[in-house]
Formats: C-alpha cells, sequence, structure tokens
C-alpha cells in the first residue's frame, strides 16, 4: 500500500470547499469572505514554502540550517502567543518567549533522547526535530495564549477581591492564588479535551498521514500516543512558566498589585 499522489486538480476539488464558508458568510452578513480569503492564500503559500524549504533541509541535513529553522519557529509562536491576547502588560513578550523556548525546546529534546534513541534520527535529523518541534510548538502557544489571557482577564475581574486580601496581609502569591489556578486551567484544558476524545471522535493529524502514507494503524497508533504526551507535557510546562512569569510582572516583591500595568488591546 503507498500513498496516493495528489494532482493540482485533486487540490483544487479540496479548495473549492472553502467556497462553502464564503457563502455561509455571505448569506449570514459576517462579512468574514476577505478574511477566509486572505487565510486560504495565505495558507496555500505558507504550505508550498515550507515544503519547499523543508524538501532541501532533508537533503541538505545541515545542522546550523535545522537549528536556524527551529529557532525561526520558536520565535514565531512566542510572538504569534502575545498577539492573541487581549490584554497585555510589560514584559509579556519576553515572558512568551521564554516559556515557548523552555518547554518546546526541553521536550523536544526529551523525546529525541530518551523515548526515540538518537542512532535511528542521527543520519537525518531534520526528519525528526523540525516535525516533533512544530506539533509541541503548535499546541504550545494556545496554551501559553490562553493562560496569559485569562490571567489578566482574572485579575482585572478580581482587582477588588486581590486588593483587598493584599490590604488584610496576604501575600501576593495568597492573593493571586485562584487567579492563578483559573489561567493555568486555561491554558491545559484545550488539551486535555482532546486527549479525552481522541481516537474515538478525532482521528489525529500524525496518525492519519501515517495510516495514508501505508504505514500499519497500530504503528501509526504507537507514535500518536508519543506525540499526544510530548504535547501534553509542552502544554503544560508552557503555560505554567508563562503564567508564574507574567505574574511576577504584575505583582512586586512588596506584595503590591500593578494594576495600571495592564492594558487592553485591539
Amino acid at each position: 500500500m503507498s500513498m496516493y499522489d495528489l494532482t493540482p486538480i485533486n487540490i483544487g476539488l479540496a479548495v473549492m470547499l472553502v467556497l462553502i464558508n464564503g457563502i455561509i458568510s455571505i448569506w449570514m452578513k459576517l462579512k468574514l469572505e476577505k478574511q477566509l480569503l486572505l487565510a486560504s492564500i495565505r495558507a496555500i503559500v505558507q504550505l508550498l514554502l515550507i515544503g519547499l524549504i523543508l524538501e532541501w533541509i532533508f537533503e541538505l541535513s545541515w545542522w546550523p540550517i535545522i537549528g536556524l529553522l527551529m529557532f525561526t519557529m520558536t520565535l514565531i509562536a512566542s510572538l504569534t502567543a502575545v498577539q492573541r491576547s487581549q490584554r497585555r502588560f510589560p514584559g509579556i513578550w519576553l515572558n512568551s518567549t521564554v516559556a515557548v523556548f523552555a518547554s518546546s525546546w526541553l521536550v523536544t529534546g526529551f523525546a529525541l533522547a530518551a523515548i526515540i534513541p538518537p542512532h535511528s534520527w542521527s543520519e537525518n535529523p531534520a526528519q525528526y526535530l523540525i516535525p516533533l518541534l512544530g506539533m509541541i510548538l503548535g499546541n504550545t502557544l494556545n496554551g501559553i495564549s490562553l493562560g496569559l489571557d485569562r490571567l489578566s482577564e482574572e485579575l482585572v475581574m478580581r482587582r477588588a477581591e486581590v486588593e483587598l486580601k493584599l490590604t488584610l496581609g496576604a501575600t501576593r502569591n495568597e492573593a493571586a492564588r485562584q487567579a492563578l489556578q483559573n489561567a493555568v486551567r486555561s491554558g491545559m484544558t484545550p488539551i486535555i479535551n482532546s486527549m479525552m476524545v481522541v481516537g474515538l471522535v478525532s482521528l489525529p493529524g500524525l496518525m492519519t498521514g501515517q495510516i495514508l502514507a501505508g504505514a500499519s494503524p497500530l504503528d501509526s497508533v504507537k507514535y500518536q500516543i508519543v506525540i499526544m504526551f510530548l504535547i501534553a507535557s509542552g502544554t503544560a510546562l508552557g503555560t505554567v512558566i508563562s503564567v508564574l512569569l507574567g505574574f511576577r510582572c504584575l505583582f512586586n516583591s512588596k506584595h503590591q498589585f500593578l494594576f495600571d500595568q495592564i492594558r487592553r488591546v485591539g
């Protein structure tokens, strides 16, 4: 069994399905037609571009180029995580960058040092490094974005409660504990929901791709289990780091809540 080689006509038929989204937008007056068109064009261009780049990198297999691409991917993910937040504060960009780099690179490094033996990927490291890092980054940035957004929202909504606790002698940790818990919970909920229904409701992309390429379903499942837990670990670690760093930016060492630092964007 081998993977069917898609032609431009096959791809074009799939692209035409987006027209349904456009029709729905026009019918319901959602005014999303331009965004759908732009998103579709960007998706096609970006995927074709990364496909060409990866083919070149896989063939070259040169560590400096692999490292540069990994660094670029991680930096873009850290910036994207902040751009999705509705409220920001000084230091949020650095916090996101530290959280994304620390969580995604640590988890990817663990996977390629302890789970997948180095001798199996050392000849072509890009084939393992880049896809693994990409899958971890995609979910980690979502968790960080949700966590940071929820942290700011919680502290704004609970301002009176937080300041009252501080006035009565509570430490910054005690005053903000509920906000911190809700922020981390918010960042981790999507991946937990995905894990609850994987295999029953949804077949993940990696597993589906391997099956379509002719791999054994059981072998595909083994890889998917590993990837799912790597993603869950990266998401949890990134969310916790970003939320705790955000907390340190919004509360000083004198246990004062720096509410004026939070500003709404957009």
